[in-house]
């Protein structure tokens, strides 16, 4: 039997195999169409009855290649790449839900998405019961309806730092007949693999850690194949039955374990369009070869600057899941033994505007909406990122007045705590 290829080498070789003579770099196909000799070979793509290319808001052969490249990295049957790491929430929810249904969501979450499934999609009709992720089983269970379709969390929220018991969100979720969905952004699958610990569905903002450098926007989502659709079927009609927009395909019987991914891809992808170009993935690609060598510094990096924060004098409080007082200290062990990330928050001994005056002192730390790159940057999210929710929403979020988001580059760690040194030092 072939040795399963660790994940540095999905990184660098995963998802593309060049044929003799072929390119040894993934090609961009800067295409938006694809030719057929016969009426009938075109047709049967139509019907699915074929794989192959025809519109590139459907599939790319540069954007399969690099979704097969993370769902090989995550373990999963199969990937679709989006244009945004929010289209790929919506997409992975909206696959399953329609209007009149339920989801269930951590309440410690981005607050881009906390504003999604709070406010855009209780527009659609499908709303949202937020729970403490560090509640009871019987408290977040009693968030369940009997309409109820998904349960979502992140595993490493944003910008709160929890790091979500996914073992403890499977089985909730699974004793409800419903499938976890967890956002892995930042762990990404070098520091955690969500399937291992029961989670069925896997999505990321691959803008983040996965591109790395901070140049092209995108999204994917992966599908672990493992959740039971037909057990359920009265819950998700959409998949096991009929499908009337492909002559009465149902996927699951059609497609079996790729059954979800072929209905965001076929369906929703088809209607709503929210494509990554092949540009952005062939740049995400790039990223990707080296992903399991910066999550590595990233991670050593934070660990350092989070231990001189946590004993400077002007710092009031340190979350990083990497230092051992750490409230996830012990979560982070189990789910996330080899690090989680290069993001950590911190708090300033002050007021708030002593909080938004640090950030302008600084020299080399950009004040950037952006997280997870190779540059260290710093972000006040109670002004920006979350500035849209109210303060009780913002505690609920686990996001404080005086919370600073530092995600921590791969520079030269003495440099980045020199700079932060300078800054408090100021006030």
């Amino acid at each position: 039997m072939q040795k399963k290829l660790s994940a540095a080498t999905i990184c660098v070789q995963g998802g593309y195999k060049p044929k003799n003579g072929e390119p040894r770099v993934l090609p961009i196909y800067q295409s938006t169409t694809f030719k057929y000799d016969t009426t009938e070979q075109m047709a049967r793509l139509f019907d699915l009855e074929d794989e192959g290319y025809f519109y590139t808001r459907l599939q790319n052969p540069t954007n399969d290649a690099v979704a097969r490249k993370i769902a090989d990295l995550e373990g999963g049957v199969a990937a679709m790449l989006t244009s945004s790491g929010q289209a790929a929430n919506f997409y992975a929810v909206f696959n399953i839900c329609e209007a009149g249904d339920h989801i269930v969501a951590s309440s410690a979450i981005y607050g881009g998405t906390f504003n999604l499934f709070g406010v855009t999609m209780k527009k659609l009709g499908i709303d949202c019961t937020f729970v403490d992720p560090d509640a009871p089983d019987d408290v977040i269970g009693a968030a369940f309806k009997p309409n109820t379709k998904a349960l979502f969390g992140e595993t490493i929220a944003n910008p709160a730092m929890a790091v979500l018991d996914i073992e403890k969100f499977a089985r909730i979720a699974h004793s409800h007949g419903v499938p976890l969905i967890v956002d892995n952004t930042f762990a990404t699958p070098i520091n955690c693999r969500p399937f291992e610990w029961g989670a069925d569905i896997v999505t990321h903002s691959t803008t983040k850690y996965m591109d790395g450098h901070a140049m092209a926007v995108g999204g994917a989502i992966v599908d672990s194949g493992n959740f039971d659709w037909t057990a359920h079927a009265d819950r998700f009609p959409g998949l096991t039955t009929p499908d009337e927009s492909y002559h009465g395909i149902t996927y699951t019987e059609k497609f079996g374990k790729m059954a979800y991914i072929t209905k965001a891809t076929a369906q929703l992808m088809r209607d709503l369009g929210s494509i990554q170009s092949p540009q952005n993935a062939f740049l995400l690609n790039v990223g990707l070869e080296t992903l399991h060598l910066r999550v590595a510094r990233h991670c050593q990096n934070a660990l350092a600057v989070a231990n001189f924060l946590n004993s400077h004098p002007k710092v009031a409080w340190v979350r990083y899941c990497g230092l051992p007082g750490d409230k996830y200290h012990a979560m982070a062990q189990k789910y996330l033994p080899d690090g989680s990330c290069g993001v950590l928050s911190f708090g300033v001994k002050g007021t708030r505007a002593d909080a938004a005056r640090l950030m302008d002192a600084f020299r080399f730390i950009a004040i950037v909406t952006h997280v997870a790159d190779a540059r260290t940057c710093v972000l006040h999210p109670a002004s920006h990122t979350h500035r849209q929710l109210s303060d009780e929403q913002l505690i609920e979020a686990g996001v404080a007045p005086d919370l600073i988001r530092l995600s921590v580059g791969i520079e030269d760690p003495d440099d980045i705590i020199e700079d932060l040194s300078q800054a408090l030092d100021k006030l």
